[in-house]
């Protein structure tokens, strides 16, 4: 079934007015016809299943056939900060990322990143990511579409961070498995988490030194093999996927 997205000031008694990108896309590449189902979440977690009712160039209108709430939303909130990588890597990493429940998404520049963005580029490379997320948060069936921030500077992710109520920073140089189980065992539903990963290059020294400091961020080890960037993050939140969700 298809599925959208609307605000909640969309959202009436007994219909939904579909607007924007999604009427062309419901009109004219699905080709749905009246009557036809859809599924219409909220961004809070509240669905609906629906009839397309009337169509026009620039809304859709469906009925609201039934009411319910998702549970697709993982017990606390997940928040990525992501070292800028070369090339098409970040769509890849906001697509998997939103399959495994991250909250939000912070693009991030560091020392070592390669890839560097004026703020023009910056602002259409976070609308085009924003979009791959709202697209994955379809395909998974999320209730929430979850945000991909304007692109940071290391100092002022690390200020974000540091609002968090625990920070992880895989880091290639930190050893001992046995403490990096003890931390992930120690998280808990219903707090904030953080992850900060470095671009291909990985953290300078002094950045990692940065994060303990201005974000209280602990660094972990991921095993004995050193992961790419866009596998990092995802590896970080496949483990908390595991232990989070009920």
């Amino acid at each position: 079934m298809q599925h959208f997205f609307v605000t909640p000031d969309q959202v009436g008694d007994k219909e939904i007015w579909i607007t924007g990108a999604d009427v062309n896309h419901i009109c004219n590449v699905l080709r749905m016809k009246i009557g036809e189902e859809l599924k219409i979440s909220d961004g809070n977690n509240q669905n609906y299943l629906c009839a397309v009712e009337e169509m026009t160039k620039e809304s859709v209108r469906v009925k609201i056939l039934e009411t319910f709430c998702t549970d697709t939303e993982s017990s606390c909130r997940i928040v990525l900060f992501q070292g800028l990588p070369k090339s098409d890597k970040m769509d890849w990493i906001v697509q998997k990322s939103v399959e495994l429940g991250v909250s939000e998404i912070v693009p991030m520049a560091t020392a070592r990143a390669v890839v560097k963005l004026d703020e023009k580029k910056a602002k259409k490379k976070t609308e085009r990511w924003q979009a791959v997320s709202e697209s994955a948060a379809k395909q998974a069936g999320r209730g929430k579409i979850p945000e991909v921030k304007q692109v940071m500077g290391f100092s002022e992710a690390l200020t974000y961070a540091g609002t968090l109520d625990h920070v992880l920073i895989p880091y290639e140089l930190a050893e001992g498995m046995e403490e990096t189980r003890r931390q992930f065992s120690s998280l808990r539903a219903g707090g904030s988490i953080g992850i900060l990963i470095g671009p291909e290059g990985g953290f300078e020294v002094e950045e990692v030194g940065k994060a303990m400091e201005l974000a209280r961020a602990v660094p972990v080890t991921l095993g004995k093999r050193i992961l790419r960037t866009e596998t990092a993050g995802l590896f970080v939140l496949s483990v908390l996927s595991y232990l989070m969700e009920p």
